[in-house]
């Protein structure tokens, strides 16, 4: 049985429901279009079943709204009934582009307020759907994934609540640290790798590349890459190099040692066209200092590949 026909022989969860939050509005009709245009073209004899009722419509979304008081308290709404469907709630804790009022001032959504957004939502239906899933294309806070002496553990907390609030599957992109799921070890948590985007875009934009050993490197930024980067080399069958940040730990500035040097091990990038792969860019700091490093080796193109940008970056960026 080809994959094609696998798919659709297995019976629907319950009625799909697309819940998009404000923060992730249009990333959430771009996927309804899709779904409404996906389905409409399958076929299958068991279509006219009880147990596909539903399967085709002519949109997938819940409109779901969190408005707040003038004190900055809010509460999550479902505009319609929810009850046995498979809601998928997506959410964008780094949008910080949306604002509320309170007290009179304009503030804009933090992460925490995003998340707080989620489960208000996820409160709001009242387990009567028979499955809840989240989509957060960024993990909230994915980089406090670690413990370190005395300090919180806030990606594992938030995972156990959404779990312990009857989430049974968690969506994301490019975890940080993937590990970090074992702090839900019984329920699904799905991190998807954008490297196929990468090299698609790449590919389309730059004909001229040759990708072999001999033209081109993966560089991963710091130690914590090295697994996407390996990842990335071996899919494109390419040689890497790391850069490892050398820290003054004498010193503590804005609540961490500073970056002293950035070195980096690995075969000569003389010549060669090269590929730096990171989760994210925070304020561009680093990926700048890298290419800097890796121009001064007299590399000949460098390109940065990152799912996403966050916070406000710098001006010379």
């Amino acid at each position: 049985m080809i994959y094609e026909e696998k798919t659709i022989e297995t019976i629907p969860v319950g009625p799909l429901g697309l819940v998009p939050l404000k923060s992730c509005t249009e990333l959430g009709k771009k996927v309804n279009d899709y779904l409404v245009t996906w389905r409409r073209e399958r076929e299958s004899e068991h279509k006219s079943t009880i147990a596909f009722a539903g399967y085709q419509r002519d949109s997938y979304i819940i409109d779901a709204k969190t408005p707040r008081f003038g004190s900055g308290e809010a509460k999550g709404t479902i505009e319609s009934s929810v009850r046995g469907d498979d809601l998928y709630i997506m959410v964008d804790v780094c949008n910080y582009s949306l604002t509320y009022s309170m007290a009179g001032m304009t503030n804009h959504m933090s992460p925490d307020d995003h998340y707080q957004d989620l489960k208000r939502v996820i409160a709001a239906a009242a387990g009567k759907a028979h499955r809840i899933n989240v989509i957060m294309p960024f993990l909230y806070e994915g980089r406090q994934h670690k413990r370190s002496g005395r300090e919180s553990l806030d990606c594992a907390l938030a995972l156990q609540e959404l779990v312990n609030m009857g989430v049974e599957n968690i969506i994301t992109f490019d975890a940080h640290d993937p590990r970090v799921q074992n702090a839900i070890p019984l329920k699904g948590f799905e991190t998807v790798q954008p490297i196929y985007q990468f090299i698609k875009y790449l590919l389309k934009n730059e004909t001229e590349l040759q990708i072999d050993s001999d033209h081109m490197m993966v560089i991963s930024p710091d130690e914590g890459g090295m697994g996407r980067a390996i990842y990335f080399a071996n899919v494109l069958g390419l040689d890497m190099g790391m850069f490892y940040k050398r820290r003054d730990y004498t010193k503590i500035v804005n609540g961490r040692n500073p970056i002293v040097a950035h070195e980096f091990l690995g075969s000569s990038v003389e010549g060669k066209d090269v590929l730096i792969i990171d989760d994210m860019i925070s304020s561009g700091e680093s990926m700048l200092d890298v290419a800097k490093e890796l121009k001064r080796r007299k590399a000949r193109k460098v390109f940065v590949c990152a799912p996403r940008s966050v916070y406000q970056r710098s001006e010379h960026v």
